[in-house]
């Protein structure tokens, strides 16, 4: 399991923003409906859905992130609660929330079966959730991928292969016992910088995942080889020639009662 709490991951989170902002303007909230952000971060989207007029729960395994994000919510006065906790068991009381929303935090849940329980649990009967999932291609899953790969490869534990979130029929399976159906739909999110050199480094600084990798990574010798592999890999998918540029597909995956 990742400490999200390492590194910088409040700039990560700026970068992911934008798909916040996609899944809380398609959850239509209302005001004084409750709403439960799983996997919170430093909560971007309990934060959006607090200014939509939500009573805003934002639940994270890392108290780092839930401190800086019940910081921001006081600074600009919204109604938002940040608590620590996973998403398998949910901090919450049985049918508390109008809306529970995850943006790519569920899909790092050990448990799926038990995640997607637990945010039926919380939801109400005439509820929905929607979840944000990436679809594991493109030039970032690729980097993500070769990093896991050379730490597998200094370990020797390469693991389970993570669930298909982004998959309608997989979500389908996993939700229908909860009497709820899904319907997914195809989003874009780009990523910029200065350069693909850029990139990778302030990656290496910022992403939790990056900053837990590199202890092994120096112990093995590899750094120097997987900071060159990772800016030769953006550098080919880049898509900016002035600057770096690359896109990365997801779902927004709507959960509502059948």
């Amino acid at each position: 399991m990742v400490d999200w709490g390492l590194g910088r991951y409040e700039r990560t989170a700026e970068k992911l923003l934008p798909a916040a902002e996609v899944v809380v303007e398609e959850a239509g909230i209302s005001g004084g409906e409750t709403v439960i952000d799983v996997g919170c971060g430093t909560g971007n989207a309990a934060l959006l859905a607090a200014e939509a007029g939500a009573q805003a729960i934002g639940i994270d395994p890392s108290e780092r992130l839930i401190e800086v994000a019940a910081a921001t919510a006081e600074r600009r006065g919204l109604d938002a609660e940040f608590v620590v906790g996973e998403a398998a068991p949910l901090p919450v009381e049985t049918a508390e929330a109008d809306i529970v929303l995850s943006v790519f935090g569920v899909v790092f849940a050990p448990d799926p079966q038990a995640a997607a329980a637990e945010m039926s649990r919380a939801t109400k009967s005439d509820g929905r959730i929607l979840i944000a999932a990436w679809i594991p291609e493109g030039p970032i899953s690729g980097g993500v991928r070769m990093i896991r790969e050379t730490m597998a490869e200094i370990t020797g534990q390469s693991g389970d292969p993570p669930f298909p979130w982004h998959e309608e029929p997989a979500l389908r399976e996993l939700f229908e016992p909860h009497d709820r159906s899904v319907e997914v739909s195809e989003r874009r999110i780009a990523f910029s910088g200065t350069s693909a050199r850029d990139w990778v480094e302030s990656e290496s600084r910022d992403h939790p995942m990056a900053v837990a990798a590199l202890p092994l990574l120096e112990q093995a010798g590899r750094v120097e080889e997987m900071e060159r592999r990772l800016i030769e890999h953006y550098e080919s998918a880049n898509e900016d020639p002035d600057g770096f540029r690359v896109t990365s597909r997801y779902v927004v995956a709507e959960i509502t009662p059948r």
